[in-house]
């Protein structure tokens, strides 16, 4: 059981999302804000290899940007 240790896993932190036309996207140049649909509240959702296992808060601590995970989603709702 030691091994499963090792195994990599992806994780990723979905802030919100952004629908736009191929070519605004491509004008976008550095310092460009691209404007998400979520709140500045809300809760953000935790992806792990693309699956969604947890929502959490966005923590600004000093320079650094850390989640603090709220709510676990079951497997059974993934």
């Amino acid at each position: 059981m030691e091994s499963i240790n090792t195994v990599p896993i992806e994780l990723t932190v979905v802030l919100g999302d952004s629908t736009m036309p191929v070519n605004h996207l491509l004008k976008m140049g550095r310092g460009a804000v691209i404007e998400l649909d979520t709140l500045d509240n809300e809760q953000v959702q935790i992806l792990a290899n693309n699956t969604p296992i947890a929502m959490g808060d966005v923590v600004v601590k000093g320079d650094r940007i850390a989640v603090t995970i709220t709510k676990k989603i079951p497997a059974k709702d993934r």
